[in-house]
This record gives structure tokens, sequence and C-alpha cells, in this order.
């Protein structure tokens, strides 16, 4: 299915990047100040590595000092697309890899950066692509509960009359029951 939108037409040009001696601390910083969830690593245009706001969190949640060079937390195995691809091929490698975030090489040299947040501004349709390999908390459950809304609806909030939770209430023969309790009750 393709677009006929080029990836070098939807990339950010103006990508921020680090230089792998680049600190921990400055690293976090810059991504903060930029208002940005992923940064380049490059040496003279070349492509090092790339660091997410997940490696980051990964590195502090283990000790990494925050004095520490960027290097030693970057994915070095970075993957990347061609300017001159489709935007569909660059939700495909999104969704295989995994990733939100594309660097843009040509002939070897960093020129741009994509996120699924430019894909989906310039190319909402390609929404279900993408969300194909999303996980959600409690799926299963709230599906159950979108698919009994009608029959099961909830009041209000508050304390539970049987439990005393704090929960969103159902009116069940003039008491008002959490799920749970809701639930077994009818057992």
């Amino acid at each position: 299915m393709k677009t006929g939108i080029k990836v070098g037409s939807v990339m950010t040009r103006n990508f921020v990047s680090v230089i792998p001696e680049t600190s921990l601390i400055d690293s976090i910083k810059k991504m903060a100040k930029e208002k940005i969830g992923s940064l380049l690593i490059e040496e003279k245009q070349n492509l090092k590595g790339i660091v997410t706001n997940t490696d980051v969190i990964k590195a502090i949640s283990i000790g990494i000092r925050l004095d520490s060079s960027i290097h030693k937390i970057m994915t070095k195995k970075i993957v990347f697309i061609d300017p001159k691809k489709d935007i569909y091929e660059a939700i495909l490698v999104m969704r295989k890899n995994k990733v939100r975030w594309l660097p843009v090489v040509s002939n070897k040299k960093v020129i741009g950066m994509l996120t699924l947040k430019d894909i989906l501004k310039i190319e909402p349709e390609l929404f279900d692509i993408v969300v194909q390999n999303v996980q959600i908390a409690e799926e299963e459950e709230k599906k159950k509960r979108i698919k009994f809304a009608d029959e099961y609806k909830w009041i209000r909030e508050g304390p539970c009359d049987e439990c005393g939770a704090y929960d969103l209430l159902y009116d069940v023969q003039g008491s008002f029951l959490c799920a749970d309790c809701r639930k077994a009750l009818r057992k």
C-alpha cells in the first residue's frame, strides 16, 4: 500500500544528535530541553548509535553513572531508512523492529529523523498498521467491559457498599457495588 509520500519529505531535518563522548546527564538535559524521546549519536555525520528515553531509564535503573559517556548505553545496531522509501515502508520497518524512531541515512550520512508521529500526522490512515503490535495492559478485561457496557453501566464513583473499596460502582438491586463484588454476587 504505497502512499506516494517519501520519507525524505516528512523527516525532521533538524534532528538532535550528540557525539559518543557526551555524558549521560548532558544527553538527558538535551533531550529534556528539546522535548524529544531519542538522540542520535554521530561523529562527522556518521551514525554511531541511538539512545531513547527507555534506554536512559534502563541505564539509570541499573546504576549507570550520570557522568558516563552516552556510548555506553547507546544501541549500536541501528535500524535506519533511505529517504527515497515510501512512508508505508517506514511503518513496516518500525513495526517489524518495534521502534518509534528511524534515522534517515543517505550515502552513509545521517540526514534526518523519522518518527511515528511524523508519519501519522501526515498519513493518519496508516494508524491501523502501527497499532497491530501495540500491547495494552488488561486488554482482554477492557474488551469485556466494552462488550458489556450497555448491560452493566456503572453509575457513580465511591466506596463499594459491600467491601468499601473506592471504585466505579454499579447499581445492583439498590446497592452500589464495585465490579468485583458485583461479579461475586452473580456466582
